[in-house]
């Protein structure tokens, strides 16, 4: 019996020292938490370096509209869009091709915008074409 004693006991701190190898690893997970901590505050400089680069966009886009006029669209267009917007509401507005009353302000728009290009108003290219 004695030697049965002897072997749980020994059992026994082999499982305390199994307890004490697993408790180890949970440090040392621990210790690896830390750093990771530490890293978002070493990400703040490359923020700081994001920034600078879109002040440098700004000012990039501040430049190229000093040499361009302020407005995108010349003053004819705004005419143009105001009285289609007009025949919108009235209900006279209506489609090229099918001859649909319009009723989306945005199609209202798209169709103003148009005509201002037809006339030779100042707009920008049309996107979709």
């Amino acid at each position: 019996m004695a030697t049965k004693k002897a072997m749980k006991k020994s059992a026994t701190k082999k499982s305390s020292t199994k307890k004490a190898a697993k408790k180890v690893p949970a440090k040392k997970s621990a210790a690896k938490k830390s750093p990771a901590k530490k890293s978002p505050a070493k990400k703040s400089p490359a923020k700081k370096s994001s920034a600078k680069k879109n002040a440098s966009k700004k000012n990039a886009s501040k430049k190229s509209s000093a040499k361009k006029s302020g407005r995108k669209y010349g003053p004819a267009v705004g005419k143009q869009v105001q009285t289609e917007m007009h025949e919108m509401h009235q209900g006279t507005l209506k489609s090229g091709r099918s001859g649909k009353k319009v009723t989306n302000p945005k199609q209202a728009i798209a169709i103003a915008l148009s005509e201002a290009r037809e006339k030779g108003a100042r707009v920008p290219e049309n996107p979709n074409k």
